[in-house]
Parts: C-alpha cells; structure tokens; sequence
C-alpha cells in the first residue's frame, strides 16, 4: 500500500487512534501556536498546513485564529478536513497536493507546519531534499517551518518491533489501535502495519494499514534542511513544547539578515 493509498483508506477512522481526538487537536494547536509566537510574534499568521491529515494541527491552528490552508496528499483525508472545519465552523481552506510539488506561489507563508511523522514517508534523500526546497520556496523571507517526527536516534538505537496498543473509548465501545514494524536491511527504513480492532456488536472487526517510513534522526533531518537553505536549526523536545514528538523549527533567511545565522 502506497502513503496515498495508507491514509486514503485510513480517513474515516484516523481520530481513533487518539484517545480523545478533540482534545487532541486543542492541545497540539495551542503547542504550536507557542513556537510561532515565540518565533514570528504574536498572530495571526498565514499557515499552511503540510500533509495535513484529517487536520489534527491544522484545526487547533485555525481555531486560534490563524489564517490556515491544509495540504495533503491523500484526497480522502483532506475532504475529512475540510468536513471538520465546517462542523467547527472554521475558516480553513484545504486542497490534494503533494508535498514535492506545492501548488502555490513563492513567498506564500509565515510558517509550514509538517507534523506527526509525515516527512518520514519520503524513502529517498532526492525526495526529503525536494520537499524541504518546496516548503523554503513558499515559504516567506524569514518564515518559520515547525517539523515533527518521532525520536528516530531512540528508536533506532532499539528497533522496535512494535508499539504499545492504545485504547479509545467511546460511544459503540473500545477501539484498540496497535503497530507492528518490520525493519529492512538497511536498518534504517521499515513497514508499519497498523491495526484497529473495532467493536461490532459482539465481535470485532479488524482493519489493518501499511506504510513505509524513512527512521531519519533528528541530526540528519536538521542537515537536510540547511541543505535546502533553511537556517536557525533548533529542535525542541516534548517536554518543552507539550507537542506529542520533537519537533524542528527553522527558518528561510530573511532579506536583512534575519534567519542568517
């Protein structure tokens, strides 16, 4: 299964991987909106959203106020988006686009937001280093991008074979989402099989998603990105931002000097 394809198939029942998506999405906006604030002063500002999802960041962002257009490569997932925004009653624009080639002018942004593990799925250093050039090309002189991924140095000291099973309670009953990864060769890239059991009536259904993933440390993420021209590379742990993985910030240069160092 293709990263289309995997959250494609996935849209419908993203959120209850989370134990309580709602608070989820409030919690991961107000930690972002932290580092633009502290990075670019106070808002709003213009964001855009990449891979977007279902739009976990996207919302909490658009909620506070910011100006905020989502991005993603699965079709299915960004109609949900879009259908949340409009329950919520908020302002967010949202568009199919891949990240290799974003479908907006230069200069375009304050800030990109690339969240919850999505670079990861580029498989190659020609695609990681494509889509870091994309995202400094829209985004402002002295635009900020925030990227997250998960501590890929931890985890590739252990090489996990999978991950605890987390429990969603909710109105039909629990749902227990779980992950198995299956390291390649090289060590360094690896398929996930993510499961969901489902309550019916009685029984359970099991939905099961693969994906591929690129375990990029967090050095090396940080030296792909001053190779696209990004400057004012700093990582900032979860027990510093209250996001739920590490996350990058880093800036374009700007004109005057700003975003040089």
């Amino acid at each position: 299964m293709d990263t289309r394809g995997f959250y494609d198939e996935l849209a419908d029942r993203y959120d209850l991987i989370y134990a309580d998506w709602d608070a989820s999405v409030t919690r991961q906006g107000r930690a972002l909106d932290a580092l633009l604030t502290t990075a670019l002063g106070a808002g709003p500002h213009t964001v855009l959203d990449n891979a977007c999802g279902i739009g976990t960041q996207a919302l909490g962002l658009a909620a506070l106020g910011h100006r905020v257009t989502g991005t993603d490569l699965s079709p299915a997932s960004a109609a949900r988006a879009a259908r949340e925004a409009a329950g919520r009653g908020l302002d967010l624009r949202v568009a199919a686009a891949d990240m290799l080639a974003l479908p907006f002018a230069d200069a375009s942004f304050d800030a990109v937001v690339c969240a919850d593990n999505a670079l990861p799925h580029l498989l190659t250093a020609h695609d990681v280093r494509t889509a870091l050039a994309e995202t400094r090309r829209v985004l402002r002189p002295g635009g900020l991008l925030l990227l997250s991924t998960r501590p890929y140095g931890e985890l590739l000291r252990a090489r996990p074979q999978s991950e605890a099973p987390r429990v969603r309670t909710g109105p039909d009953g629990r749902t227990i989402t779980f992950q198995l990864w299956h390291w390649h060769a090289d060590g360094e890239r690896y398929d996930l099989e993510l499961f969901q059991l489902l309550p019916t009536g009685d029984t359970w259904t099991t939905r099961t998603s693969r994906a591929t993933y690129w375990a990029l440390p967090q050095e090396r993420t940080a030296e792909f990105a001053r190779e696209a021209g990004l400057r004012e590379t700093v990582w900032h742990a979860p027990a510093d931002t209250g996001f739920l993985q590490p996350v990058l910030t880093t800036r374009r240069p700007g004109p005057t000097g700003q975003g040089d160092s």
